[in-house]
């Protein structure tokens, strides 16, 4: 199974809004959800602090940045799944 990232921190509400659209997708693709907390290095706090949460995968160049809904989860998973 490939692994999609979600960049996002602790006690982030718009991240728990996230994972609400995210969770309920995964079943239909063939990938794991891996979070990665953003506040454990100051490189990703640079890149990704303002735009959190935001969905990666480590094989595509393309990011998914909040604010997103299920029909653009889902296209984006689609991509990057293939």
């Amino acid at each position: 199974m490939k692994a999609i990232y979600l960049y996002s921190t602790p006690g982030c509400h718009l991240c728990e809004l996230a994972r609400e659209v995210v969770d309920p997708l995964l079943g239909n693709y063939a990938v794991t959800l891996e979070e990665v907390d953003i506040a454990q290095s100051d490189e990703l706090i640079e890149r990704y602090g303002v735009k959190i949460p935001v969905l990666k995968s480590p094989h595509h160049l393309e990011e998914l940045c909040w604010p997103f809904d299920t029909h653009q989860t889902a296209a984006f998973l689609q991509r990057v799944t293939v």
